[in-house]
């Protein structure tokens, strides 16, 4: 690659971070994005987290071979360093290639090692930036977090697909008086409940299952919660489901048996990142539906965030 196209990423990453890091040190944001293959030269993705970058490069059919490619990062990352001032031993990069289902984010089980902790509105949360295909933390809900926070006081909640439990932790934060926090897999069970314990928010009322959701919220009672936060991969074939996900064949069956086990007027925060998704909302057995995408958009994803967003509310 010439040394033209490294000058336009230069001067591409100079702009985005003289003007994001001025927006989260005004918001007091200390993990965002910066970078988001910005340019088609350069398709990777950049997040700072404190004092360390993880850069994740998009899976490609480049034309340069083995040794032309370490150069090339090589060379990126040392302009990433000098832009934030971030030395390179503290930049974590990754090949980002997504697997069928979520079953790529299970590979390691022992990897405290590689943690940090970094802070999110008062909050604390173990990231991992080396071991797994993503860092524990989804950068682009900090706002829907938020939400859930300032409506969890005094209401049972269900975090569904809960990954490494973030929303639980802030619904505890909003003194929630129950929380149950579901996830396939046992490595994100526990780190959830860690990150519960980091908080010192953990309690007896807050637990943790190993469970495929699928067919565990068929088996909840009717009404037993009023908040729920449902946010599912696109697509799952884990061995350790019965069943396929589709999330655009099954988000309606999803959505309706969640629907099921809220309180009358309870409410559902339901997220996909499924590019061309469409809510069937003519199918759902509530007419109280609200379109929270751009309202739940942070600021260091405007214009680069594909995924959807709704709350949706039992009448």
């Amino acid at each position: 690659m010439n040394e033209e196209k490294f000058i336009m990423f230069r001067n591409r990453l100079t702009k985005v971070y003289r003007h994001l890091s001025k927006q989260a040190q005004k918001q007091g944001v200390t993990c965002y994005r910066l970078y988001d293959h910005d340019l088609p030269e350069f398709p990777v993705s950049i997040e700072l987290y404190e004092g360390h970058v993880y850069v994740a490069e998009y899976k490609r059919r480049h034309q340069l071979d083995e040794d032309a490619h370490y150069k090339w990062m090589q060379q990126t990352t040392e302009i990433i360093s000098a832009i934030t001032g971030i030395t390179t031993t503290q930049i974590h990069t990754k090949l980002r290639q997504r697997k069928a289902g979520r079953l790529g984010q299970y590979q390691k089980t022992d990897s405290k090692k590689n943690e940090l902790v970094v802070q999110e509105q008062g909050l604390k949360f173990i990231i991992n930036l080396e071991d797994y295909l993503d860092t524990g933390l989804f950068l682009d809900h900090r706002l829907t977090r938020k939400m859930v926070m300032a409506e969890s006081s005094g209401r049972r909640v269900l975090n569904l697909f809960a990954y490494t439990g973030s929303f639980s932790v802030y619904a505890a934060a909003g003194k929630a008086a129950a929380i149950t926090t579901v996830d396939l897999s046992n490595t994100y069970t526990q780190w959830a409940e860690r990150n519960m314990q980091l908080n010192g928010l953990d309690q007896p009322g807050y637990t943790f299952l190993q469970a495929d959701v699928l067919r565990y919220i068929k088996e909840i009672p009717s009404g037993t919660y009023d908040l729920i936060v449902m946010d599912p991969p696109t697509f799952s074939n884990s061995k350790r489901m019965n069943d396929i996900l589709d999330i655009q064949r099954d988000h309606v069956s999803l959505i309706n048996d969640c629907l099921r086990i809220l309180t009358p007027g309870g409410i559902l925060y339901f997220s996909t990142n499924a590019r061309t998704f469409v809510l069937e909302a003519d199918k759902l057995q509530t007419d109280k539906i609200k379109d929270i995408t751009r309202a739940t958009t942070p600021f260091d994803f405007e214009g680069k965030l594909y995924r959807w967003c709704y709350k949706i509310e039992k009448q």
